[in-house]
């Protein structure tokens, strides 16, 4: 396929890299106003310009990694020189209704939710579409499953997905940012510190991912009677660390939900 990325920054610029890097025969075009961070990625046999409708004419997709103010703008820009192009949508808040309507209806469109593990080939990407326009989705799907996993989900949950997802990557970065934090605390230097939490995170992830079982029931094999794995836990518990986390994914879903209204 070719694809067309509009959208530059940190989201649109590891998806490009993840297509260049882990998926085959595809030709990739990222647009940015400012180019200047980004021409690194023409060593990839990446196309990088300032103009949004360079190669437009000839993609296959075009993905829109831009802010929700930034919409209207670019469809405005694009729209009138492009014809039989799916749409895939990274935009938080915007749901395919939305983008049906900003288009006319006449363009098959889909709504995506990759990270930017994108780039090292971990993605978590949502991806929801309308029935009808299933045909030109798969094509789309296929491409995110080489930067990761791709499940298909009802287009209700993209904004939960979103949180879960793509801000979650934030999340489980401040979890390993604390961990490396007591590390130093406890005599680590700051390196090692940051490689043994970095790497018990992925591990953990592994296992997980690996065994498709609950998360208690690795934890059960960690923790021991009288223990001090168990009491570290209930430590953090006493503390709000569960709770801390679920009352955070909640209110980025709220503030998702306002972004477009």
């Amino acid at each position: 396929m070719k694809v067309h990325i509009i959208g530059g920054g940190n989201l649109g610029v590891s998806v490009a890299l993840g297509i260049a890097k882990f998926s085959q025969n595809h030709k990739v075009t990222v647009t940015r106003r400012n180019t200047a961070s980004i021409q690194y990625l023409t060593e990839l046999g990446i196309t990088v310009s300032s103009d949004n409708k360079q190669n437009i004419q000839e993609a296959d997709v075009i993905i829109l990694t831009i802010k929700p103010y930034q919409v209207d703008t670019v469809l405005a820009e694009i729209l009138p020189v492009i014809s039989g192009k799916t749409i895939a949508s990274a935009v938080s808040g915007l749901s395919l209704e939305m983008l049906q309507s900003k288009t006319n209806n006449e363009y098959p469109v889909v709504r995506i939710m990759p990270n930017i593990a994108a780039q090292f080939g971990e993605s978590a990407t949502c991806i929801s579409f309308p029935e009808k326009d299933r045909e030109q989705a798969l094509p789309i799907v296929n491409l995110f499953q080489d930067l990761g996993t791709a499940p298909v989900i009802d287009e209700k949950l993209m904004d939960a997905a979103t949180v879960l997802g793509a801000c979650g990557t934030a999340y489980a970065l401040r979890y390993i940012r604390a961990s490396m934090q007591a590390g130093i605390e406890i005599g680590f230097d700051s390196q090692t510190a940051l490689a043994i939490a970095a790497q018990t995170a992925k591990g953990a992830a592994k296992m997980l991912l690996e065994e498709k079982v609950h998360p208690e029931q690795l934890i059960d094999r960690v923790t021991t009677p009288q223990g001090c794995t168990i009491v570290g836990l209930n430590e953090m518990e006493h503390n709000g660390f569960s709770s801390s986390l679920i009352k955070g994914i909640k209110t980025s879903l709220k503030q998702i939900k306002g972004l477009l209204k």
